[in-house]
């Protein structure tokens, strides 16, 4: 078995309204959306292990400076993305997935972890999260508020 990978991790402001998040872009998406950017994350195992030890030492780290965590993909990985879901949970923080499949598509097992959830393939005829045309949905499942508009210019 492949383990859970990431390609890129960064501090980020604007992927997940009023939170400042650590984010870890995982390898190996089955999706391949035409126009993808992070079509070099596509191939499986890619990357640096985001294992139970490296994660726990990035959240001492930023202990104090991010309230959420956001994954860019893993869903493919249901058993390993609780995983780490469950670990940031215990640390206190919020939890985020940006995934190209609808909610509905998604293992139900995962739903219950998470804070927010970016859902919707990445079409360029349509735009991200920012257009007013996106196929795209971001919401805040405590709620069930879908939060897209916030990311349009002028919100």
């Amino acid at each position: 078995m492949n383990k859970f990978r990431y390609s890129h991790e960064q501090v980020v402001w604007l992927e997940v309204p009023n939170e400042v998040s650590l984010a870890y872009q995982i390898s190996g998406c089955p999706l391949r959306c035409k126009g993808c950017h992070s079509a070099d994350t596509w191939k499986l195992g890619v990357g640096q292990e985001l294992s139970r030890e490296y994660l726990n030492s990035r959240l001492k780290q930023y202990q104090g400076l991010i309230s959420c965590v956001l994954f860019l993909g893993g869903e493919w990985q249901v058993d390993e993305l609780i995983a780490r879901l469950q670990q940031v949970k215990q640390g206190g923080l919020k939890t985020c997935l940006y995934t190209g499949f609808e909610q509905v598509e998604l293992a139900e097992e995962i739903i219950p972890h998470l804070d927010y959830l970016k859902t919707g393939r990445w079409m360029a005829e349509l735009g991200g999260l920012d257009s007013p045309t996106t196929n795209q949905r971001f919401v805040q499942l405590s709620t069930g508020a879908d939060l897209t508009h916030l990311f349009r210019k002028g919100n």
